[in-house]
């Protein structure tokens, strides 16, 4: 309430009461491009560049800072309760600025109307005096030699303690001479011990002294008796003493109680306000708890039964839409539960059937095995036709065998009853069996099987009879799908992982089916007669065998160019895997040549043909590893044979 400001007298047009300049715009922007780069820094996000001190400075600030953010992203209440106290904070303050500004307002004006009719009316008296002093009709005049006697240091006196006298402390006058001027009785008088130089301001004497109109200005009346200064208005105005020269008249009203009574009104506004931002917050807090209990109830009762605990149900009270949820909710809950229940009886019954199955064959299988024997030994005695069809009993007994043999196999899969044995074994022994097993049907096919990575020793906790299996139907299947082509057999080790991949240039899988190959029964050519080839179930027991082992069994190709099987195998049992020695696609494949071509790095693309990792079933420990880490890196400590582009997927 201290600002300056400048109008005309009662009546007259001027200038508005000028307002207390702010900030500049230059200053304000300094301020916001000042305090704007630590945000831009990532303060919360550890982004902070530059000395070692400031980022451990930054991450000390940033600690207790980490489960606040943490509490605020995972609790709704939280943030609605704090959205609406923020909101009605700045509401309140909105509501604040604007009524105070109004009786501001309205305390000021009125005080500004007082005090310009009691301004123009003491300056009318002023006039008056000064007429009646000059024409010899005052009450202290008398004449000598044709002239006033008056003295007009006495007459100036006696006029300012007149003027005051008539405001019994509501307000003060002061006269000042006009410009530098102090002789003639014109030095500065004041009523109240009030200073005349520090109260009245200097740019309004300047106007007063060029202008005959009253102006006015807000100013801090300052009392030379050492009383505290306080806020104020002055009105002043160009009068003639009784010899008809001009001085400056300053009527000066306190605005003490005006400035009391607006702190009253800030008090109230402030008391009420801060009441109803706390009050609205309880009424917020009370109406979110209503809706987010039976939500955070839903929550935990969602994650029980996805943990099995299919028994689980909400508690419904009430009608509404909450409790119409907890209804539709439980229904949901029982229906799920039934269905699981439905499969898990159907599943239990396939698995048993399948088992029961496979059991109950072997029996008449032996005993139809060893007459197959015995016709197949006689079949130089018959004609060229029985002998035929007596090799062809032999070869479909041999493969009806495999695939009970591979029922039963998958059977104890489904049933969880499959059981590793793992021990530290070299796996270039293993590569060796599968090759030299191979080799009489490569040979019959014409294919070259070759062996890559098998100078250093390649150690891993596994259950070999497992990975033989797998390796076996791994180059067995790029044998017969190569056309007669190399096979490659590549073996690698890096960090915590070894790794073993089968190369082929045969036909190669279309887009789509890297994925299916280790479905169950799955072919590539559904039309296709199964007559040849193994039973359909060796790479659906392959991957069984891969997740037993905490592994990754996945596939590559592309029409044309051949596929890749790649068995990715932890060192160590239980160690989760986070990458692979050995990339997923070949650098042999065509989009790799292209690159290579074009002179661009390649391995980290996603390819139209670039196979994916089968998704481990939900509820499995690989999924969950898959969960926590599916892209992760190899670790700080792996060797620089580790290529990145063999992550999963």
């Amino acid at each position: 309430m201290s600002g300056d400001s400048a109008a005309s007298g009662s009546g007259r047009s001027g200038d508005r009461p000028e307002r207390p300049v702010g900030r500049t715009p230059q200053g304000r922007t300094s301020g916001r491009l000042r305090w704007g780069r630590p945000r831009e820094g990532g303060l919360l996000q550890g982004g902070v560049q530059g000395s070692p001190v400031i980022r451990l400075f930054m991450r000390w600030v940033r600690r207790p800072l980490l489960p606040v953010m943490r509490l605020w992203r995972r609790n709704i209440q939280l943030k609605v309760v704090v959205t609406t106290l923020l909101m009605s904070l700045g509401v309140v303050l909105l509501l604040g600025f604007v009524v105070i500004g109004q009786v501001r307002n309205g305390l000021l004006d009125a005080k500004v109307k007082a005090s310009q009719s009691q301004a123009t009316g003491g300056f009318a008296v002023a006039k008056q005096k000064a007429d009646e002093a000059a024409s010899g009709t005052g009450e202290d005049t008398s004449t000598v030699d044709g002239r006033s006697s008056q003295s007009v240091i006495q007459w100036m006196s006696d006029l300012v303690e007149s003027l005051s006298s008539g405001g019994q402390g509501a307000f003060d006058v002061v006269t000042l001479p006009m410009g530098d001027e102090s002789g003639g009785g014109r030095g500065p008088r004041a009523s109240g011990h009030v200073d005349p130089a520090e109260s009245v301001p200097g740019n309004l004497r300047d106007r007063i002294d060029i202008g005959t109109g009253a102006a006015q200005r807000y100013t801090r009346i300052v009392y030379s008796n050492g009383a505290d200064s306080q806020p104020g208005l002055v009105i002043g105005k160009q009068v003639n003493d009784p010899n008809g020269d001009p001085y400056q008249l300053y009527y000066l009203f306190p605005l003490t109680q005006e400035e009391k009574s607006l702190s009253l009104v800030k008090g109230t506004l402030a008391t009420a306000g801060l009441f109803v931002v706390v009050l609205l917050g309880a009424i917020a807090w009370l109406v979110v708890r209503q809706v987010v209990t039976p939500v955070r109830m839903a929550a935990g009762i969602a994650e029980r039964l996805s943990a099995g605990r299919l028994q689980e149900r909400m508690k419904v009270t009430g009608e509404d839409d909450i409790a119409r949820l907890g209804e539709a909710f439980n229904k949901m809950a029982q229906n799920l539960q039934l269905k699981i229940n439905q499969l898990e009886d159907l599943s239990r019954m396939q698995r048993r059937f399948v088992s029961d199955v496979s059991h109950e064959l072997r029996t008449p299988l032996t005993t139809v095995r060893m007459a197959a024997e015995v016709i197949h030994e006689a079949r130089e005695d018959f004609d060229p036709v029985t002998a035929r069809s007596a090799e062809l009993l032999a070869d479909q007994i041999d493969r009806f065998e495999s695939l009970l043999s591979d029922l039963l196999e998958i059977s104890r899969f489904d049933a969880g009853a499959a059981a590793l044995e793992a021990e530290p074994v070299d796996l270039r022994i293993v590569v060796r069996r599968v090759v030299s097993g191979a080799e009489p049907l490569a040979e019959r096919k014409g294919t070259q099987i070759k062996v890559v990575g098998d100078q250093q020793p390649v150690v891993a906790e596994v259950d070999a009879r497992r990975v033989e299996r797998v390796l076996r139907n791994l180059v067995v299947n790029a044998v017969e799908h190569g056309d007669g082509k190399d096979v490659v057999v590549k073996l690698a080790a890096a960090g915590g992982a070894v790794a073993i991949a089968v190369r082929d240039y045969g036909v190669g899988l279309k887009p789509g089916e890297a994925t299916r190959v280790f479905s169950r029964f799955w072919r590539a050519d559904p039309a296709r007669a199964r007559t040849t080839g193994g039973t359909g179930l060796g790479l659906s027991i392959a991957l069984e065998d891969a997740r037993l082992h905490g592994g990754w069994l996945q596939a590559w190709g592309e029409p044309g160019g051949g596929s890749q099987f790649r068995l990715t195998l932890p060192r160590t049992a239980d160690e989760p895997l986070r990458g692979s020695p050995i990339p997923l696609e070949p650098r042999d494949s065509r989009r790799n040549r292209g690159l290579d071509e074009a002179g661009a790095p390649h391995g980290g693309g996603d390819g139209e043909n670039r196979a994916t990792l089968p998704a481990p079933p939900a509820g499995t420990e690989g999924a969950a590893r898959a969960a926590r880490d599916p892209l992760g890196p190899l670790s700080a400590a792996v060797t620089p044979t580790a290529d990145p582009t063999a992550l999963p997927g």
